[in-house]
């Protein structure tokens, strides 16, 4: 693997990383897994202190934005060593959903004027931000059908609407919203990115949208939210009028990598879960549960699954890196759907090996698997991405859908 993808600077920061998160974040998880928000964020801010400390903060950013610059493929990697503990280790390094995505989004794209308001408190760790886009009267799918919109009105906009599962939203500092500023442009053009305090009266949280019968809170949870007259600076619009489909694009696609390679670290700590067990667990006397050949066949399964979805994650990203995230698209799409189903199998595998326990909350695999079943929905559901990509396979073959429909 370091021979294909390692660099001399990950080859020397990820074993840092690694000891850290074994050591100063991993034994909190029983302790802390079921405890509420506002007690683990106490004790992460203090881990915080510790990853600035190491000079290991920003892995993520440029360093013209005070960070280390590693690449797309590089933090990749970074990413799924955080994951061996999913719900603490992004956050505790400042790279959590959908932080990450907004820092990469106003680094890139904001005016220096949003950057000093918005992105610079984010990127210390002073604040958190959401991202609105998604609402309950449209499909999720199909961003570039939105109701929310915003409209100008002198030197503001005023935005009405109401979206929801904008995750992250209680206790976030700003949403990045997803409204229509230019209703007679064409589908693709009508929409704007503009940073909306959470402050702001027009701002309302609804509720935190329960998920598999947790609400969440924090940076865990899934807002729905109203806008309301919400009245903002036309300069807190990010980029140009009507760019905020192609600007969903350039935050989703990298996006996807963090994803993607996040979930090849929890299939990781799932696999790790369920060899330990099955090499322990006897299940008559002296026979150990993994000497039946159906968990055995659960764990070569497994093993061959996480390293072909590492392998495939990497690849896009070194590819966007070097091309651009428009220029593999079929990449991201395949890497979304099949990373997902593997490491929802490979939990699945993990929580049967474990029996009655796997689903009791007495380990973190339930926990998990509660989480991240809606990693075949986020950022685009399985099906649109398999379509997509099959599409895109067939325009080879001079089976063009698209313009057959025009």
């Amino acid at each position: 693997m370091e021979e294909v993808f390692g660099t001399e600077r990950l080859n020397e920061l990820l074993p840092r990383i690694k000891h850290f998160v074994k050591t100063e974040l991993l034994p909190l998880e029983k302790e802390y897994l079921h405890r509420p928000f506002a007690e683990t964020a106490k004790v992460l801010e203090k881990k915080r202190e510790l990853v600035k400390a190491a000079g290991l903060w920003g892995l993520h950013l440029p360093k013209n934005e005070g960070g280390l610059g590693l690449s797309l493929c590089e933090f990749g990697q970074v990413s799924e060593a955080l994951a061996a503990v999913p719900f603490y280790g992004h956050y505790t390094f400042n790279c959590q959903a959908p932080d990450i995505g907004n820092m990469e989004l106003l680094s890139r794209f904001a005016t220096d004027s949003i950057k000093k308001q918005f992105l610079h408190p984010l990127l210390e760790g002073k604040t958190r931000s959401c991202f609105a886009m998604t609402e309950p009267e449209y499909a999720g799918s199909n961003p570039v059908k939105l109701g929310t919109a915003a409209v100008r009105d002198g030197n503001d906009f005023v935005i009405n609407g109401h979206k929801w599962f904008t995750s992250g939203a209680e206790g976030a500092a700003f949403a990045i919203v997803m409204a229509v500023t230019n209703p007679e442009g064409l589908p693709h053009k009508r929409a704007s990115m503009i940073v909306v305090p959470t402050n702001n009266p027009g701002f309302k949280i609804e509720r935190n949208v329960p998920v598999f019968g947790e609400q969440g809170s924090g940076w865990a949870s899934h807002a729905e939210v109203r806008f309301t007259d919400c009245r903002v600076p036309v300069e807190n619009l990010i980029g140009e009028a009507g760019s905020g489909f192609k600007l969903a694009q350039e935050r989703l696609g990298p996006g996807r990598i963090h994803h993607c390679m996040r979930w090849v670290g929890i299939a990781e700590r799932a696999f790790d879960m369920m060899c330990a067990y099955a090499a322990t667990r006897e299940i008559e006397e002296g026979i150990a549960l993994g000497e039946k050949q159906f968990i055995q066949g659960f764990i070569s399964e497994s093993r061959v699954e996480i390293d072909a979805s590492r392998l495939l994650v990497l690849r896009t990203a070194y590819n966007i890196d070097k091309h651009g995230a428009a220029n593999v698209r079929d990449q991201i799409s395949a890497i979304k759907f099949y990373v997902a189903n593997v490491m929802l199998k490979v939990l699945d595998r993990a929580i049967q090996v474990h029996g009655a326990l796997g689903v009791s909350d007495d380990t973190i695999l339930s926990a998990l698997y509660r989480h991240e079943r809606g990693a075949r929905i986020w950022d685009g559901a399985d099906e649109v991405h398999k379509q997509n990509l099959a599409l895109s396979i067939l325009k080879n073959y001079g089976l063009d859908v698209k313009a057959k429909r025009k």
